[in-house]
Formats: C-alpha cells, sequence, structure tokens
C-alpha cells in the first residue's frame, strides 16, 4: 500500500504541466499548437521566449529530481529499499509522458530524465547533460542530443551505480526516451528535423 502511495505522488509530480504554465505566464500561444506540438522546452523555445523555455526546462527536471528525492528520504522511514526509487522513476516519468491534466498527450521526457538522474546521483545526471550539451553544440539537433545521451546513459549508470535495481530503471527510461523519439529519427534521416531555436512557422 505505501508503494502504491509513492507511485500515485510520483505520477502526479510528473503531471504537472510546466510548458502551459510557462507559457500562460509569459502569455504564449499552447505549446501543442506549434512546433513539433511537444509540451516541452525545446518547443516553447521555438515561441521565441528564451525565459519561458528556461522556466519550463527547469520545472520539468526539477519534478523528477524532486519525486527521486523525495522517495529517497522517506523510503528508511517505512524500512522501503531501491523498489521504491525504481518505482517512483518510473511513475514521475511516465507522468510526465502522459499526464492526468493534458488528457495523458505529455511531452518527451528529456528534462524530467535529467531530473531524475541528478536525483539518482549526480555525477550521472552531469555526465548525461554534458553529452547532450555536447552534441547540442555541435549539431544544434535537440532530438539528436537527447538520442545520444540517452543511449549512453545507461553505460554511465552502470559506471556509477553498478549492476542493480536502479541501473535498470535507467535502461528502461532510456529505451522509452528512444521510442518516444522515434518520428525524429525519421525526420533526421530525411533532413527535415527542426534545430534548436529555430521559431515556430507563421
Amino acid at each position: 500500500m505505501t508503494l502504491l502511495v509513492f507511485i500515485f505522488i510520483a505520477y502526479l509530480i510528473g503531471s504537472i504541466p510546466f510548458a502551459l504554465i510557462s507559457s500562460r505566464i509569459f502569455k504564449l500561444p499552447d505549446p501543442r499548437t506549434y512546433g513539433s506540438k511537444n509540451p516541452g522546452a525545446t518547443n516553447v523555445l521555438r515561441s521565441g521566449k528564451k525565459a519561458a523555455a528556461v522556466i519550463t526546462l527547469l520545472g520539468d527536471a526539477g519534478k523528477g529530481w524532486a519525486a527521486v528525492k523525495l522517495a529517497q528520504f522517506l523510503a528508511p522511514v517505512w524500512n522501503l529499499g531501491d523498489e521504491v526509487i525504481a518505482s517512483t522513476v518510473m511513475a514521475v516519468f511516465l507522468g510526465h509522458l502522459f499526464p492526468i491534466f493534458l488528457n495523458f498527450q505529455g511531452g518527451k521526457g528529456v528534462a524530467t530524465a535529467a531530473g531524475i538522474l541528478l536525483g539518482l546521483n549526480p555525477s550521472l545526471g552531469l555526465l548525461s547533460i554534458i553529452t547532450w550539451i555536447a552534441v547540442a553544440a555541435t549539431t544544434r539537433y535537440s532530438s539528436l542530443s537527447a538520442i545520444m545521451s540517452a543511449i549512453l546513459t545507461p553505460v554511465y549508470a552502470y559506471l556509477f551505480l553498478g549492476i542493480s535495481l536502479n541501473t535498470f530503471t535507467v535502461l528502461l527510461v532510456s529505451l522509452i526516451l528512444v521510442w518516444r523519439h522515434r518520428a525524429n529519427i525519421v525526420n533526421l534521416i530525411a533532413g527535415t528535423e527542426s534545430r534548436i531555436g529555430q521559431k515556430q512557422s507563421t
């Protein structure tokens, strides 16, 4: 029963739509109506309002980090182990992907995954983020950066977390991230993928 409470709370945290919240603060269009129609930081950036994109990025990453840290703090109180952390990771991540507040149509989970990784292990999270930045700086493709980071992150997890339930959970999150970018992979191959900072077409 306690595990279900963790999962429920983490899912609700993951469902908080920071892309819409920041867009409303800055009186921007609903990010689901332009660009990739994805409620995430990269698409909000296409509105031309960098501050809104930053708020979205920090909010989405922050909810992943907060859910993990909350589970890590409370789990010992109920004498629970890694199963609670792993369940919380999946719940907050799936909450972002399939949020109850947006009719289960959420973002791709890159920022939330970064926050989760930082919560699990700061070095793991930083290395994954550095990978994203390196690919983004070279190619200016957010999707390619996310895909490459997702592919390499399970290797990083093995280095920092060893063979563990949390490493397996990171692998699962990475596989889902790549799957969520399947349309972007098609666009990258076709040469039609949008680059970082490219504004919405009017």
